[in-house]
């Protein structure tokens, strides 16, 4: 497997037969969680900021390769993504649940204005829509703690 490839499928997780994008939600929280927790939420956006960076990149080769604009075993996307969205979730179980549905709901649905990011093409398309999913659920965990809800 070349590198693009690793970075990009998660190394090889994108592969996974059924909901892979799911699977690359769910592979990403116990490393946001670490990061969150030893060295705070602001170094798992930074984190976060890293993984869009090289995530770009390799899902730029990527499609090249493949020829397909947004291959579903592409699942760096979804690693940034969470990552963000957790950035805005209290580390807590719930939180990082709540975290995940949000993310996973809304890069799945992809209302206006997410769905507006699929124009684009290469690393930046792959990675837009799912910027965008975790900036709403960021945005509304911002809303359900300011309220006292999570």
């Amino acid at each position: 497997m070349n590198l693009p490839r690793a970075i990009a499928t998660l190394g090889g997780i994108g592969y996974a037969r059924y909901a892979p994008g799911s699977a690359g939600s769910i592979v990403a929280l116990p490393f946001a969680w670490l990061i969150a927790y030893e060295a705070g939420r602001f170094a798992l956006l930074a984190a976060a900021v890293g993984a869009l960076a090289i995530g770009s990149w390799a899902s730029e080769l990527y499609t090249a390769q493949t020829e397909r604009n947004d291959p579903s075993e592409c699942v760096i996307d979804e690693l940034a993504g969470q990552w963000i969205a957790c950035a805005f979730a209290p580390t807590t179980i719930l939180g990082y649940v709540l975290a995940f549905l949000l993310f996973r709901l809304f890069d799945i649905w992809k209302p206006w204005p997410i769905s507006a990011a699929e124009c684009l093409h290469g690393g930046i398309g792959v990675m837009a829509d799912d910027v965008g999913a975790a900036l709403v659920a960021g945005a509304i965990l911002v809303g359900l703690l300011h309220f006292g809800l999570i």
